[in-house]
């Protein structure tokens, strides 16, 4: 069973990581900064975590889309580059804005996936 599991993991993930990298590029193309692509990622991906973990599905489907796509999908680490990088340059309302939207908005949409499947 771990085998399998393994492999719906990396499945999800070849699914996700492409897709964060196109839906960043189309955000970054219609004029955002790099921080807007990481949060719609981030905001999208905790949806639809919520919506996984409300559902309770098999551990396959975890697997696949919980841990492998969403895992892919959204980005602490990138995150943290930009909340650095906009630290050091001393924009501290970016970085305030860039965590309560972050944040805010992550929480309500998990909140709203789970409520949605639950």
């Amino acid at each position: 069973m771990t085998g399998v599991l393994a492999v719906c993991v990396a499945a999800g993930a070849a699914i996700g990581a492409p897709a964060r990298y196109l839906t960043v590029h189309l955000v970054t193309g219609w004029g955002g900064r790099p921080s807007a692509g990481t949060l719609v990622v981030n905001v999208v991906g905790a949806f639809v975590l919520g919506l996984v973990a409300g559902a309770r599905p098999s551990p396959w489907l975890v697997a696949l889309v919980g841990v492998g796509f969403c895992g892919a999908f959204t980005t602490f680490s990138t995150l943290a580059l930009e909340l650095w990088q906009d630290l050091r340059e001393r924009r501290w309302a970016a970085v305030a804005a860039n965590l309560a939207a972050t944040l805010g908005l992550g929480l309500g949409a998990v909140s709203l996936g789970w409520a949605l499947t639950a």
